[in-house]
């Protein structure tokens, strides 16, 4: 019985750091979906089930071209949405790489919003 209670003991510890380490460790970058102007359009991602680990496991885009953005550091908004956002947005895209991931927009970083920041 001892073994036992001392088997789930160190279950539980490795559940514990491993769920530390992902509230440590949140992801840096995120998917979206891009229409032709530039505009954001919503991303249907598939995600772990529990609160503690906000990386996204796959995401499709219905509408719209896919690509990656950086998620916003901690103390650092998102620029506004608006039509020369989506301008900028789109021009970096025509490179044909798929990614905004360490743009700025008028000295700012082009990042998105962390997904459930209000559970952070």
């Amino acid at each position: 019985m001892k073994a036992l209670l001392a088997g789930a003991a160190l279950a539980f510890l490795g559940v514990a750091a491993n769920a530390q380490s992902l509230a440590d460790n949140p992801p840096t970058v995120t998917t979206l979906c891009i229409d032709v102007s530039g505009m954001s359009l919503p991303a249907i991602c598939q995600v772990p089930g529990g609160r503690l680990d906000a990386r996204e496991d796959i995401c499709i885009c219905p509408r719209g071209e896919r690509i990656k953005a950086s998620v916003c550091p901690p103390g650092v908004r998102p620029p506004a949405e608006g039509a020369a956002l989506e301008r900028a947005r789109r021009a970096l895209l025509r490179n044909g790489e798929g990614t905004i991931v360490g743009a700025t927009y008028q000295g700012q970083p082009m990042c998105v919003a962390p997904r459930n920041s209000a559970t952070r």
